[in-house]
């Protein structure tokens, strides 16, 4: 059956086949590492759900062997690997009720609920109410002990859902002392199998709707909520923070601050395919009117109210430096940017941090805002980090662009 092409440049699709087969890089193909399962090898983007299939298989075997012995640090191991293998196994297929991608899902939520009982500390699923019966399911990782104590909103990126931080195996939210909530907003994730589309302000409705939900919560303390977004998310986490006033700082990172600049134009094909599947559109010129002109953090900034970080890669793809010091200026409130040298659009396992992922740094940074230790100011700063330097707490002042002989872009 010959189906319509969603896009103009879905015939773009022999690029990215080549890309992954001789690379093994889906995506931002700046980078060196493999975004496919370690010693498999996907030849074109239809093998993509097969191969992280059969690694997802084969750590939930070696989860459940685990944890039929007891070793709940092993099984948990294992049950974090194979909710990331079925994660990624699910996403590509990007069409309403595929009985493949049903099934997948449900794989990823029996694990997750298999990990919930071996992890070392509480994890709950939480459903918030939104539209139509519908909700806005998220995940909440509870601090042990369950003590009052700040709480991390994670806003995940445009492929990411829920699932994706933090692990329960090595949680950087408990180390510092933060319960995290990862929610899987309008378009990701269960809210996709509701079909809960990411248009208009569904995003800023319904992370407003997990605030009122966190609200309630004795573990939360109400005065140190925390708003962390990561690529598409670091778009939704900005234009939430403008929409909504609660919570007492937003982290903006791996930028992609004005969706409707270079991601849907000039990156690879597959942002849109897969965008367009998250916002319910089949016609790619009303998606284009109806939903990515306005998708910009453009006359939204100026109505956030709270301290506010931005983090981005020099010469990230998908957020041209320009635009993300533009976004830095039309801050009103107290602020700070990172700008990580000769970095690109994941900023994950990095040398301008020792190897250490931004998560890392941004949770450190975190823990100092709300213990009092570091505030950002109103007249801002911006750092420069550079890639074989001493991270974001070193001196490292930044030079406009033009000031060191170069250009944005």
């Amino acid at each position: 059956m010959l189906k319509k092409l969603r896009t103009e440049r879905d015939n773009q699709q022999w690029m990215l086949d080549l890309a992954l087969n001789m690379r093994g890089r889906v995506q931002n193909f700046e980078r060196d590492d493999i975004e496919v399962p370690t010693g498999k090898r996907a030849r074109n983007y239809r093998m993509l759900p097969k191969v992280w299939l059969e690694a997802a298989e084969r750590h939930e075997r070696l989860g459940r062997a685990a944890m039929a012995r007891g070793a709940n640090s092993s099984a948990t191991y294992h049950f974090d690997h194979a909710i990331e293998s079925y994660r990624h196994a699910q996403h590509p297929i990007y069409f309403d009720d595929h009985p493949v991608k049903k099934k997948l899902n449900a794989k990823l939520a029996e694990v997750v609920d298999l990990r919930s009982q071996t992890a070392d500390y509480p994890i709950e699923r939480v459903e918030v109410e939104f539209d139509d019966g519908k909700t806005i399911s998220c995940l909440l990782h509870l601090l042990p002990d369950r003590r009052k104590a700040p709480v991390v909103i994670y806003v995940p990126g445009m492929d990411q859902t829920k699932e994706v931080f933090p692990k329960a195996y090595h949680n950087i939210g408990l180390a510092r002392g933060f319960h995290v909530l990862a929610m899987d907003g309008p378009g990701q994730g269960n809210s996709n199998i509701q079909k809960i589309r990411a248009v208009g302000d569904n995003y800023e409705r319904a992370g407003a709707a997990v605030i009122s939900y966190l609200m309630t919560r004795p573990e939360v303390d109400k005065d140190k909520i925390a708003i962390y977004g990561i690529s598409m998310g670091s778009y939704w986490s900005l234009r939430l923070s403008s929409y909504d006033h609660r919570a007492a700082v937003v982290v903006s990172s791996v930028a992609c601050f004005n969706p409707n600049n270079t991601i849907f134009t000039q990156s690879s094909p597959r942002f849109k395919q897969m965008f367009m599947y998250m916002a319910g559109y089949e016609d790619e010129a009303r998606f284009d009117e109806e939903v990515a002109k306005d998708m910009t953090v453009r006359g939204h900034l100026d109505k956030i109210k709270c301290p506010t970080l931005l983090v981005t890669g020099e010469f990230d793809p998908l957020c041209p430096l320009e635009d993300a010091i533009e976004a830095y200026e039309d801050l009103k409130v107290p602020k700070e940017m990172w700008v990580f040298e000769n970095q690109y659009h994941p900023l994950w396992s990095i040398a301008n941090l020792g190897g250490m992922d931004c998560h890392d740094y941004v949770f450190d940074w975190l823990q100092n805002f709300f213990n009092g230790s570091h505030k950002p100011t109103k007249e801002g700063s911006i750092s420069y980090i550079k890639e074989n330097g001493d991270g974001p707490w070193s001196d490292c002042e930044w030079e406009p662009p033009v000031e060191r002989g170069q250009a944005y872009f």
